[in-house]
């Protein structure tokens, strides 16, 4: 056996140059690192294994030691073009040459046949990764379709080549460990011998002793992996490898770009990281740096990733809707929605990359294979205190057709693209989730999670008009005897006593409220939140009586039977320590901030009002 670079010089026929194929991806909107997640997760997904509950995958970010870096000289420069026609000779010559790896394990490897003159059963994995480009997607409501998808491995990698570290069937029902080297840059003109040649820009590494490039195969491959210091498989483990040589990280260090690498998976594979009914998830998620792991972000936990978690679950259930074309009759898929009142969120880089920044107004789309396609954005709510996440899943009748209205990137569906009636349906789908939003943005709608008597600024004329508080501005009254500028329980001005009716406690001490009432989150869940200080001096009794205001702005002191009510969970001191007295002794006097947190009733707006009186046992 003899190792080496070969070139693919054009034969008479033609064939592909390297350019046509670098840039079958066209120019997406995604950045790269973003793109490899999403397509070689894809990839890892179509190669599931059937007897396996869970498809392990990994993203490493590391670096070739020095221990090992002899060998990756001695092995990857035979023959290996020149600087002019492939960077790879001069990142082998830097001191330092990062890599990213991309792992599955739980798949079926790159099996079936190496060449693609051989006829090919169900199993041509390997060919269509290494040799063939633009073959048809093979499996049933798979991600993929025309695999144009592996072509960011080369994007991906200043030198434009990976290595393929593989174990799998080789068709006879024994496994089989395979390494080849891969790199896609761009054609020239070479010698080939004392001629003059045009080369397509392709070339292989691996075993040059026959007519065409093989992998190494078995011992060879294993004692080649070992040499170059790649991780090793398990006797009876099966999967992939690819490691791209020098990635380009888009300006961030090995450790920024690995936090964003998680915080992408997030965003872009949430669905597979979901527990199905056997208890596990259909796809189990790390990224490493440097050897270490870094935490890959639950979605079930994440703002505002949770949200779309429970909007897929509703699209499931009874809360779902099923969505149709009337003409020509077909039935789309099934939507789920979830209004809540939630804080603005606070940017990140993968959740703008993915569209969403300090608002949730969006859709994830997703086919049968439940892998996000884009997050539609849809009409901003009346108030940016309100938000909402949906989710639409494709009927599997129609996975065709939606796969066919992608790019190549599968990043958004463009009717475009389809021929009649197909276009229709696409079109109907976007004008369907409209007619669904603009009901769950009607005056009245319910919003999970609750909300507050609120009038920020941000706040609708809707929510403004369902406000009681101090002069109009807040959720917060005080009933202190000060009188001026105050409010009473039924929302009027003034201190004075009507003659025959309950008169109310008059204390010596007044509420000063901080700013307005508002939103924010606590152990992970929305509470209302009203600042406050304590002007009087000495200890004060102070109490937040809450309850759920009716459409008319009154107050429902008599709730029905098992409704939900607003709860109030303590007191939180300026250093963030939280007293869950209900009824707490405070000083005042000393200028100190407190703030009181409310868990709000779901589906309602609720109302805080602040009490305080003098501790006559102080």
């Amino acid at each position: 056996m003899s190792t080496a670079w070969s070139s693919q010089t054009f034969p008479p026929e033609g064939a592909s140059a390297a350019e046509g194929i670098r840039n079958q991806l066209g120019r997406p909107e995604l950045d790269l690192l973003t793109i490899l997640v999403r397509e070689s997760a894809q990839n890892s997904w179509d190669a599931r294994r059937t007897d396996v509950r869970s498809v392990d995958f990994r993203l490493s970010i590391g670096a070739v030691s020095a221990a090992h870096l002899a060998t990756w000289r001695d092995l990857l420069l035979r023959n290996a073009p020149l600087d002019g026609d492939l960077p790879l000779r001069r990142i082998l010559r830097k001191s330092d040459i990062r890599t990213l790896t991309v792992s599955d394990r739980g798949t079926s490897g790159l099996g079936g046949p190496t060449r693609a003159d051989v006829l090919h059963g169900d199993n041509h994995d390997f060919i269509s990764f290494v040799r063939n480009i633009g073959e048809p997607r093979d499996k049933e409501f798979g991600g993929g379709t025309y695999g144009f998808g592996k072509g960011i491995f080369y994007l991906l990698s200043t030198a434009g080549t990976v290595l393929l570290h593989t174990r799998c069937d080789d068709g006879n029902g024994r496994l089989q460990t395979r390494l080849i080297g891969c790199a896609l840059w761009k054609s020239y003109v070479g010698k080939d011998g004392t001629a003059d040649r045009r080369y397509t820009g392709r070339h292989w590494w691996g075993d040059v002793s026959g007519d065409v490039v093989e992998p190494l195969v078995d011992a060879d491959a294993v004692e080649a992996a070992r040499r170059l210091g790649l991780e090793p498989f398990a006797d009876d483990e099966t999967g992939t490898d690819v490691v791209v040589l020098d990635p380009i990280l888009e300006d961030r260090g090995s450790q920024e770009a690995a936090e964003y690498l998680a915080e992408t998976v997030a965003w872009h594979l949430w669905p597979k990281m979901l527990a199905r009914p056997n208890g596990r998830p259909p796809m189990r998620f790390a990224v490493r740096c440097n050897g270490v792991d870094v935490p890959v972000p639950d979605p079930e936990t994440t703002r505002p990733l949770d949200l779309f978690v429970e909007a897929y679950r509703r699209s499931l259930g009874e809360g779902g809707k099923t969505l149709e074309c009337r003409s020509p009759k077909k039935t789309l898929g099934r939507l789920g929605l979830v209004k809540t009142v939630a804080p603005a969120l606070s940017p990140t880089d993968a959740g703008l990359t993915a569209g969403v920044d300090t608002l949730v107004h969006h859709v994830c789309l997703m086919r049968p294979a439940e892998l996000v396609v884009t997050y539609h954005r849809g009409p901003k709510p009346p108030s940016e205190l309100l938000a909402y996440a949906g989710v639409f899943r494709a009927d599997q009748a129609m996975d065709d057709i939606y796969a066919r209205a992608e790019p190549p990137t599968h990043d958004g569906w463009n009717p475009q693209s389809l021929q009649s009636p197909e276009n229709t349906f696409v079109r109907t789908t976007f004008r369907r989730i409209q007619e669904a939003l603009d009901g769950l943005l009607e005056l009245g709608g319910s919003a999970r999670g609750g909300s507050a008597a609120l009038a920020l600024g941000a706040a609708s004329n809707h929510f403004a008009s369902l406000v009681v508080g101090v002069d109009g501005l807040g959720g917060a009254t005080d009933f202190g005897s000060s009188g001026r500028g105050q409010s009473g329980a039924d929302g009027k001005k003034g201190g004075r006593h009507k003659k025959g009716s309950p008169r109310p406690v008059v204390t010596k001490t007044s509420i000063e409220y901080v700013g307005d009432p508002g939103l924010d989150l606590y152990n992970g869940e929305t509470v209302v939140v009203q600042a406050f200080r304590l002007p009087g001096e000495g200890l004060q009794l102070v109490t937040a009586n809450v309850a759920v205001l009716a459409g008319s702005g009154a107050r429902e002191t008599d709730p029905p039977m098992g409704a939900d009510q607003p709860v109030v969970l303590g007191w939180q001191s300026h250093d963030g320590e939280l007293l869950a007295d209900l009824f707490p002794r405070l000083r005042g006097g000393d200028g100190a901030t407190w703030r009181v947190l409310v868990r709000p009733a779901h589906d309602t707006m609720t109302e805080v009002l602040i009490t305080s009186r003098s501790d006559i046992d102080q």
